[in-house]
């Protein structure tokens, strides 16, 4: 059984066509069709190019750049055209149009270039519009993140490590520290993008176009800002797409890292935050529930990224030199990413942008006696004791606290000299939440100064990322 009948970009060689089993199985129009954009941006620069070549008259190249913008606003206003066509791949499908609007003047287009330097041209303008597309995402979750950091400035939350209560802090330190990793995130991004800014067009299939084209000018026409070195390098290199695709997993990481804070948050046990109603759901069963969907789904989302990058690595690990069909699995990979880390940083900026935190709560919790307990090695440190010692110290006097079912503020002074005589009735001030949090005084510390000039300068970081996506 043959493939449907069509022109072919590369038929001559065949006495017969492809299996249509096979042929359905390797053509890629049903995904590589999102880059017609770019495919008709670069065949107009092709247009252009062989123009001024020699290659084609002036007039001739005027007659394809207009074929090609009716053939791109019919692609836009007609999409079951693109749903009916049986095209290959993206270059299949604009070259028969092409032909079919213009004859034999459309076959002229494809002088001197290859479908390997096409895909790899126009991977890379994809990979960067996408990091725009990204970073603008990015941007909205960052301010959301410096909204809240600024209407909860001041207000105390318990800090932990090993999930155990270990410091207080400030909620819009807590904030600002999901912020500082978004915001690596974005530049992250645009190093990727910088990656991808080198035009292979010009390449050839491997050796080098063999006609007199001018490729830092077609660099330019396509918005690129300088040229690849090596055209065998050229057609096969896919370290872009990698650099983008572990930006995307690394944002997917911190998405989900951000959603299980928010996930125990909403637990009653912690009761830190109330869901907002337009981004959680229900249960079909038990009608007291607001589940935190939005954020599972965020968290979850994760583990499909890094199978974007995983595969990705593992088709180019045994690839010879040069282009192979291999290299065709890059882009379904790359595309379901961004697709699913766009939704996600969508869904998280909105998400954050709704939720009510529980100020009541969050002061409550960060009054637990336990938070101050460094604080008090820093008082006996502060009194001539080694800190080890005054660690040790305070672990005895904590110890015998929680056997008298006491904290360690109700202690009698009586008691804690028993520990050490330095203790004074100035341990009273060194133990309140206010002393501990302005202690953290330091740049980037979590004393409310610190915060106040971070915040600051977060938001200054975030409007050049805005105005520069």
């Amino acid at each position: 059984m043959s493939a449907p009948e069509g022109q072919k970009m590369w038929g001559g060689r065949f006495e017969r066509a492809p299996d249509a089993s096979f042929y359905e199985f390797e053509r890629s129009w049903q995904f590589d069709r999102r880059m017609l954009p770019q495919e008709m941006a670069l065949d107009r620069a092709w247009a252009r190019a062989i123009a001024l070549a020699g290659i084609l008259t002036h007039e001739e190249g005027q007659q394809l750049v207009v074929a090609l913008d009716e053939i791109e606003a019919r692609a836009e206003r007609d999409p079951a055209w693109l749903d009916a066509s049986k095209a290959e791949d993206v270059h299949h499908f604009a070259e028969t149009a092409l032909i079919e609007k213009l004859g034999s003047l459309g076959a002229k287009l494809h002088t001197g270039r290859s479908r390997n330097e096409m895909v790899a041209t126009e991977f890379r303008m994809y990979v960067k519009e996408s990091i725009r597309e990204m970073r603008t995402a990015v941007a909205a979750l960052l301010r959301a993140i410096a909204t809240q950091a600024q209407r909860h400035l001041t207000v105390p939350m318990p800090g932990t490590t090993h999930m155990q209560h270990a410091q207080p802090l400030l909620v819009s330190h807590w904030l600002l520290a999901h912020g500082e990793a978004f915001y690596r995130d974005a530049e992250r991004l645009a190093a990727a993008a910088v990656s991808a800014d080198a035009c292979p067009l010009g390449s050839g299939a491997l050796a080098g176009c063999a006609f007199p084209l001018d490729r830092k000018a077609l660099a330019r026409d396509l918005g690129f800002s300088r040229i690849t070195a090596n055209s065998l390098d050229a057609v096969s290199d896919r370290d872009f797409a990698l650099e983008a695709l572990f930006a995307l997993a690394t944002l997917a990481m911190h998405l989900s890292r951000l959603a299980e804070d928010l996930i125990l948050f909403a637990s009653p046990e912690f009761a830190f935050l109330e869901l907002p109603d337009e981004y959680s759901t229900g249960s079909s069963l038990m009608p007291q529930k607001k589940n935190p969907d939005a954020w599972e789904l965020i968290r979850g989302k994760s583990g499909r990224i890094y199978g974007a990058l995983f595969a990705l690595f593992t088709t180019l690990k045994g690839l010879p030199s040069s282009y192979q069909r291999d290299l065709q699995e890059d882009k379904e990979a790359f595309f379901a990413a961004y697709d699913q880390s766009l939704a996600a940083a969508k869904i998280a900026a909105a998400a954050l942008a709704a939720t009510h935190f529980r100020e009541d709560r969050l002061r409550a919790a960060a009054q637990d006696p336990a938070l101050v307990a460094t604080e008090v090695a820093d008082y006996l440190v502060a009194q001539g004791i080694p800190f080890r010692e005054a660690h040790e110290i305070v672990g005895k006097v904590l110890r015998a606290a929680d056997q008298a079912g006491k904290s360690i503020r109700e202690m009698p002074m009586a008691a804690l000299k028993e520990f050490s005589p330095v203790f004074g009735p100035e341990l009273g001030t060194v133990l309140t939440l206010e002393s501990a949090l302005a202690r953290r005084s330091v740049a980037g510390g979590t004393a409310p100064g610190a915060v106040r000039a971070a915040l600051e300068d977060f938001k200054a970081r975030l409007v050049k990322i805005e105005e520069h996506p």
